[in-house]
């Protein structure tokens, strides 16, 4: 017969252990440990063998073509590839708030509108929340069910009974399955309910979106296999207090990892941004300030054309403030240490702050040369030029580094009307086919010269 035993788990990243503890020692969250009851197979039990198919040789096997299905915004579909893969298991996490039941809502017309079935079980609502909302944002269909249950069997005989093309769990920490004893929520219902849809999406050949939501630290509630079982995992990203929100795909077995998409929080819903230059640029026709940069970054295929702006003041603490937002803050401080050794820009009794105008992310090292000259450009009182974009990886020595995609980043800058852009010395020339003055430099104090307003 099958033994019980209790162990306790962190409910914030699945640590176990046999007794409580206080502190988790892999999280390092304070009480976040629960008791739960565990079934193991006693010894003498036999084990059955399931399934006693054969192997295939690599050669035999035949690829099947995968039938995909739109969502019915191009900016969803770019991050999932194409558009959701027929028998997917698809994980949709974000903050609280962010927009998720909105955008899996608003993506369920759409699906219906292309005569499939979609079953929306919303766990957290009634059926009467849900029509409201679906009221405002001008979702209707007959072909769109409403299913207001939290019990995995429920919700697994209702699908079984209608047959979705979709099935939407929102959300998966608020649904449970009766053969676990924990309570909803916990790592043991969330790993055994996903599990379940996991076989439930790929037996049925049903696509299945499941919401999740996110930590105070940013990672998805529940244990981190979750993220493993799944075929594709999108973060839903953005200040809720502001009005863009950005998708970006952290997992995909069915396509690239490296897109984002871009939407606007509107009253009537989620609106995809199509050029979102037009959104983090919106202000760049205004008198150009110290410290204020425009810079060429790229996510995924898409070039991004985004404001910096510095500010360089006396402190009035012992030790100067280094703060930066959306940015690295170890990459702020390498940038300053190269300013300082490089070209002699002494700011150890000045506080330094960086920001990126709209709110993103920007992680790849190409935006290293527009902070230095938007440090520079404040703590030295220039005004750079706001129609030159700026584009370098900095190295230690004050050398500025080729990046990748330099083409994509002039012709980009080029069609938003920019007429100089900054970019490393390029070895292989190109060709003289751009509108826009292309200024290559190898060294910092070499971008300063460059970028300076100058009056024509």
């Amino acid at each position: 017969m099958a033994k019980t035993k209790t162990k306790w788990i962190c409910q914030n990243c699945g640590y176990e252990t046999p007794r409580p503890l206080g502190k988790c020692p892999d999280c390092g969250s304070w009480s976040s440990f629960v008791e739960e009851v565990e079934q193991t197979n006693a010894k003498n039990q036999e084990i059955v063998i399931l399934d006693d198919e054969k192997a295939y040789s690599i050669n035999d096997i035949e690829l099947n073509e995968e039938i995909r299905f739109t969502t019915g915004y191009e900016e969803f579909d770019r991050i999932l590839g194409g558009g959701l893969v027929q028998g997917s298991l698809v994980l949709l996490a974000g903050d609280p708030g962010i927009g998720k039941s909105t955008l899996v809502l608003q993506m369920s017309k759409n699906v219906c509108a292309q005569n499939k079935k979609l079953l929306y079980v919303c766990a957290e609502e009634s059926s009467s929340q849900i029509k409201l909302r679906a009221k405002r944002l001008g979702v209707e269909g007959n072909n769109l069910f409403v299913y207001p249950k939290t019990d995995f069997e429920s919700i697994r005989h209702q699908a079984e009974k209608l047959s979705p093309d979709v099935l939407v769990i929102d959300s998966i920490q608020a649904i449970f399955t009766q053969t676990i004893t924990s309570g909803a929520g916990s790592v043991s219902q969330i790993r055994e309910c996903t599990n379940l849809l996991l076989e439930f999406a790929k037996s049925r050949n049903i696509t299945v979106v499941i919401v999740g939501h996110v930590t105070k630290e940013g990672n998805i509630a529940g244990p981190k296999v979750l993220e493993h079982m799944v075929d594709t995992v999108i973060y839903f990203e953005g200040d809720r207090y502001k009005s863009y929100r950005l998708l970006r795909a952290i997992k995909n077995r069915f396509g690239s990892t490296n897109e984002v998409g871009v939407f606007l929080m509107t009253d009537t819903g989620l609106v995809e941004v199509t050029n979102p230059n037009e959104l983090f640029l919106q202000d760049r026709n205004k008198e150009a300030t110290p410290g204020s940069v425009t810079i060429a970054t790229t996510e995924g295929t898409r070039v991004l054309m985004v404001e910096l702006q510095a500010l360089v003041g006396t402190t009035s603490y012992p030790s100067p403030r280094r703060v930066a937002t959306g940015l690295e803050y170890n990459r702020i401080l390498q940038i300053l240490a190269v300013l300082e050794k490089r070209i002699g820009l002494n700011l150890s009794k000045q506080d330094v702050y960086v920001n990126v105008i709209g709110g993103i992310e920007i992680t790849e090292p190409a935006a290293d040369l527009g902070i230095a000259l938007a440090i520079t450009a404040c703590a030295r009182d220039i005004v750079i030029r706001n129609d030159c974009a700026i584009v370098g990886e900095i190295a230690l020595s004050g050398e500025v580094r080729a990046v990748n995609d330099v083409e994509k980043r002039i012709l980009e800058a080029q069609k938003l009307g920019f007429k100089r852009i900054i970019v490393p010395k390029i070895h292989k020339k190109p060709q003289n086919k751009y509108n826009i003055e292309v200024v290559e430099v190898s060294r910092v104090s070499e971008a300063i010269v460059a970028c300076v307003n100058k009056e024509k």
